[in-house]
């Protein structure tokens, strides 16, 4: 079954923003990182005649949690968050770049990766992969990843920000090779959606990786 996913380039920074489906006829959908306009958010559900019953969140960081408080109470869709995160939402202006400010938010079902989570018709199973924050989490689903900040079409997620670890990431990236196919789609926290065997192949930041494989 191939998911129904529309992307939004939302918030200050260009941050992705996913509306996902079990297909185009489901009207229950699950909200990936609301990371700006709620209105817009509101607006794309109406036309697909959905409505959002999960927020799943990848990671803390402020631009990934921009709407987050704003779509739960308009939504009364509980939210979904690593536990070791919990508290960039809870008080998320400590990170929060000048003239920003955000509402926090208490999540509603704590994560630690691992789990399986069934909402909207849809099975995620979830994958730690920390490296870029501490307790970053990946969605999987039918194919689809929804990586966060750790995976990018032609780069990977930063980590120098605090927390951040360069070979916690690289193994949580090698992780995902080796947990799921190649032909997986990813849908990262910015830019478009690639392969993981596309970025195998070619991500100019994954030779380590390369190498590892070829001997």
């Amino acid at each position: 079954m191939a998911l129904i996913v529309d992307q939004l380039s939302l918030g200050p920074i260009g941050t992705n923003c996913y509306i996902v489906r079990a297909d185009s006829a489901a009207r229950e959908a699950v909200v990936v990182d609301p990371s700006g306009s709620v209105d817009e958010l509101r607006a794309l559900l109406e036309r697909r005649e959905a409505r959002c019953v999960a927020i799943l969140l990848t990671h803390g960081h402020w631009d990934h949690l921009v709407g987050v408080a704003d779509l739960a109470d308009a939504t009364a869709a509980p939210v979904y968050m690593a536990e070791g995160e919990r508290s960039l939402l809870e008080d998320p202006n400590r990170f929060t770049p000048p003239g920003m400010t955000l509402r926090p938010y208490t999540p509603d079902v704590l994560l630690h990766g691992g789990e399986t989570i069934d909402v909207a018709g849809l099975s995620f199973d979830l994958l730690s992969v920390p490296g870029h924050s501490p307790a970053h989490i990946a969605y999987h689903a039918d194919g689809s990843l929804f990586s966060g900040d750790v995976l990018f079409a032609g780069s990977v997620g930063r980590t120098d920000f605090p927390g951040g670890d360069w070979n916690v990431l690289v193994a949580s990236i090698g992780s995902l090779m080796d947990t799921l196919p190649s032909e997986t789609v990813v849908y990262p926290g910015h830019g478009p959606a690639t392969t993981l065997g596309d970025e195998l192949a070619r991500n100019p930041f994954l030779d380590e990786l390369r190498a590892e494989r070829t001997g």
